[in-house]
Order: structure tokens, then sequence, then C-alpha cells
């Protein structure tokens, strides 16, 4: 008698479904590459095609974006004013009124320039190649526009022109920002910073009594404003409620109703107490703070590529020449910090930093944007 004995080869089985499996998955990758095999095809070009999608949203509706920034940026700032004489004025009256003064005159010098430099920055021109005529000095021919490009000029896909000495296109300018509003734009910037850190620093202590301090510390509670004007008293949890009368006994024991004398209210206490101002302290505090951290940033940035003598996109191209030429390149327009401050400020042929940067002034950046001298080639009258 024979007996059959059905043995199974797990390993084998498993290893010849494996080999198969890879086989399949390498027979399909064959076949997606060999149909969408492309010897132009590279990591960069990859990327480009990937994100054409944004560049068409960008080309087809940052323009229309731009009006909706700009409206936006004159509610926050008209709101975060009238907050600021709404609830903030009374507060310091209250406290010191020859520091109110102060403070109203240096916060409006502010308000003054933000307005100023804002309005310039979106109606002034950045600035254009001319059309229809030869440049002499021109770098090189605009791919897009097909006619000379001088140097320092870049095409813009938005606005689908070349800018003279272009840094970028600032959707909350709904402009470019070039050769001739690129003093707005920063200066803008630097008085926006300054504004909402006076902002800050003015209405510290308040903040921090309506947001941070509790309702049993002597401040009458947020849900009882009836409080205000009429006979209170502090009970032993430290909460202060009505009372109608106060019996007090002489030296007779003859009762006699005194009337609890109203303490005195503070701006703070109303403030504290008035539901819509509580709110628009909150909105204050974390709109001024958003913008402290979002604009000084790009302050900061902008202000070193000043420093160097470069606008941001020549950042990026500077920084990739550096690289091949081992850190042997250096700009042709960086004349040194000081120099660099003054051409950008256009604090040359008298003008005083006082005059032309303290204060509102529509004064043009020297020279004309088409024609730019090195370090090796400048103008007599430049500082």
């Amino acid at each position: 008698m024979v007996v059959l004995q059905w043995r199974f080869r797990w390993r084998e089985i498993f290893r010849a479904i494996r080999t198969f499996v890879s086989w399949r998955i390498s027979q399909i990758m064959l076949t997606f590459r060999s149909l969408t095999y492309n010897e132009h095809m590279s990591q960069s070009y990859l990327v480009d095609c990937l994100l054409e999608p944004i560049y068409w949203f960008v080309d087809n509706f940052a323009g229309y974006l731009g009006r909706v920034f700009v409206f936006c940026v004159t509610i926050l700032t008209s709101a975060v004013v009238a907050i600021a004489y709404w609830v903030g004025l009374p507060y310091w009256w209250q406290k010191n009124p020859y520091v109110t003064v102060f403070l109203v005159i240096f916060g409006n010098w502010l308000l003054l320039n933000i307005v100023f430099h804002y309005y310039m920055g979106v109606k002034t021109q950045p600035g254009h190649p001319p059309h229809g005529s030869m440049i002499s000095e021109a770098a090189s021919i605009c791919k897009k526009c097909i006619s000379p490009k001088p140097p320092r000029t870049h095409h813009c896909s938005v606005c689908d022109r070349c800018i003279l000495a272009m840094d970028h296109h600032c959707p909350w300018l709904n402009n470019c920002v070039g050769y001739y509003n690129a003093r707005y734009f920063y200066l803008y910037m630097i008085y926006m910073v300054a504004g909402v850190l006076f902002l800050i620093i003015a209405g510290l202590d308040l903040g921090y009594q309506v947001l941070w301090v509790n309702d049993t510390g002597g401040i009458i509670p947020n849900n009882d404003p009836d409080l205000i004007g009429h006979p209170v008293r502090m009970n032993k949890s430290g909460v202060l409620v009505p009372v109608k009368v106060f019996v007090e006994y002489d030296s007779f024991n003859f009762p006699r109703e005194h009337v609890l004398p109203t303490p005195p209210i503070t701006e703070c206490q109303r403030i504290t107490a008035h539901p819509w101002k509580r709110k628009a302290v909150v909105f204050m505090a974390i709109t001024c703070v958003a913008v402290l951290f979002a604009l000084g940033t790009l302050t900061i940035m902008h202000g070193q590529n000043i420093s160097r003598g470069e606008t941001s996109v020549e950042a990026h191209i500077n920084a990739q020449l550096k690289k091949t030429h081992k850190n042997k390149f250096r700009n042709p327009y960086d004349f040194g910090r000081r120099k660099n401050w003054r051409l950008f400020l256009g604090l040359i042929q008298g003008r005083s930093f006082i005059r032309h940067v303290l204060l509102p002034s529509s004064h043009a950046p020297p020279g004309s944007g088409l024609v730019w001298h090195t370090v090796h080639n400048t103008l007599e009258d430049w500082p």
C-alpha cells in the first residue's frame, strides 16, 4: 500500500508570486516611460509643468485680486485708526492729558506718512521702457515684449510689461514695485511698522487691563454694566455688588442711613464693561501684532537688499552668480551701504533726510532708469 503525502512549499510559492508581481510592475513602468518619454525631461521642467496652473491663475486673476487687497488695506487701516480714537484717546486723556496731546501729534504724523506713501505707491507707475524707439544701452531683448530691454529691467507676467529696476509685483499695492515707486513702497512699510509698534506700546497697559486682569480685581464685571453709576460694595470674594443703603450707628446707638458713595469709575473699567469696546481692543491687538511680524520681516529683507544695492529679483540672480563664480562675483551696482541708501532715498543734490524722508515728499529718483552707472563708471553729481 502506497501512502501519498502532500507537502506545500510555501517559500517557493511566495517567491514565485513576488517575482510575478515585480515583473508586472516593471512592465507597467516601462510602458509608462515609453509612452511619456521626453529627452528634455528634467526636474526643473517637471516643476514648471506642475506650477503651470498657478502661473495661469496669477496671470489671469492677480490683477483683479489686487483691487480687493487694496480695499482690504484701506478698510483695516481705517478701522485701526477709528478704534484708536474711540477707545485709546479717552483712556489716555483720563490718564494724562499732556501725554495724550503728544501721542495724538506723533500718531497723526505717522498716519500722514502711511497714507501718503501708500497712495503714491499705488498710483505711481514703476517705469517702463519706451516703445517704438531703439535704446542704445539695451542689455537684451525681452522674449515676451519683443523689444529692447535696458539693464536691471525685467518682465512682469501680471502687468504683461517690462518694468524698470523691477523688484516684485505687490498685490497689496495692485502695482509693480519698480524704479519710480520703490521708495514709496519701502517707506510705507517703515511707517506702517512704526505705526503698529506705536499702537502696541501705547495700548500695552490698556490691553493688559482689558484682556488679562480678572474681574475679581476690582474691575466691574463685563456681564453687569448696570453697576456703573450705582452704589456698590465689595463682598468677601472681591466682586463688586450693588447695595441700597449702609446703616451706621453713632455713639447714642441711633441708626442713621447713609448711601454708600459711588467709587470713581475709570475709563479702563468702562471699556471692560462695554462689550463692543472690549472686542475692538481684541481685534486691534491681533491686527497690530500680525502686521508687525509680517511687515517687519519684509522690511528687514528689503532693507538688506537696499544695503547691497540690488532688487529682490537681482538678489536671486546674484546669489546664483556667486555660486557659479565661487564668490568672485561683485554686484556692479553696489556703491557701499551709505551711498546705496542715499541713492535709493534720493538724498542727492541738496535733499535732506528731515525734509524728504521724515516728511512726505514726491521727489523723483535720480536718473531715468534706462542708463545705470556701475562702480566703474559713476555720475559726477552723485554723492
